[in-house]
């Protein structure tokens, strides 16, 4: 089956990945990093907001299955794309919402679904998503791989990440796994 890439940051890729490999269609995730200004970049550089990468995941889907449209309704319902370099308690432009394209299709896409979650109030606030073009993606460190799955228990997976795969649950279910 032919697959298709997305690269998608909204916060912490612990949560992002945790709600993305639970959907029909995706073939594989590899949290990392995206949209900075220095080459190889690690954890505890991207940390410090100095680098300029956002924490990102990358998608490999098969769009027979699920389409970008639908990936990106489950991005902009499972975390909050009108604060900007913002999500709950983590701050800091490595946490900002953006969509990096990866052609002008989803340039395209992703611009008309922020209009119209915009136009239709979906949110209370403006939506200030970042839309760019795709740069380098440098894969996280091994560890941060399936992170909440290896620990579920984890206070922060406890208090961020299980309400996220509540809604997902609540509104997404017929796109799971």
């Amino acid at each position: 089956m032919n697959q298709q890439i997305a690269t998608l940051a909204g916060g912490c890729f612990w949560c992002t990945e945790a709600v993305f490999a639970r959907l029909q269609g995706v073939v594989t995730i590899a949290p990392g990093y995206m949209g900075g200004h220095t080459d190889s970049p690690d954890y505890k550089a991207v940390c410090t907001g100095v680098t300029g990468h956002a924490e990102v995941i990358q998608i490999h889907y098969q769009p027979e299955i699920i389409d970008f449209k639908a990936l990106l309704m489950v991005f902009f319902a499972t975390h909050d794309p009108t604060t900007l370099n913002r999500q709950g308690h983590d701050t800091g432009t490595q946490y900002r919402s953006a969509i990096f394209c990866h052609d002008e299709d989803q340039e395209s896409t992703a611009s008309e679904v922020i209009q119209q979650l915009d136009n239709g109030r979906y949110f209370p606030n403006p939506i200030v998503t970042e839309v760019s073009k795709a740069s380098t993606f440098y894969p996280a460190e091994s560890y941060h791989f399936g992170y909440f799955n290896k620990n579920p228990y984890q206070p922060y997976c406890q208090a961020v990440i299980h309400p996220k795969l509540h809604k997902l649950e609540e509104y997404f279910k017929h796109l799971m796994k």
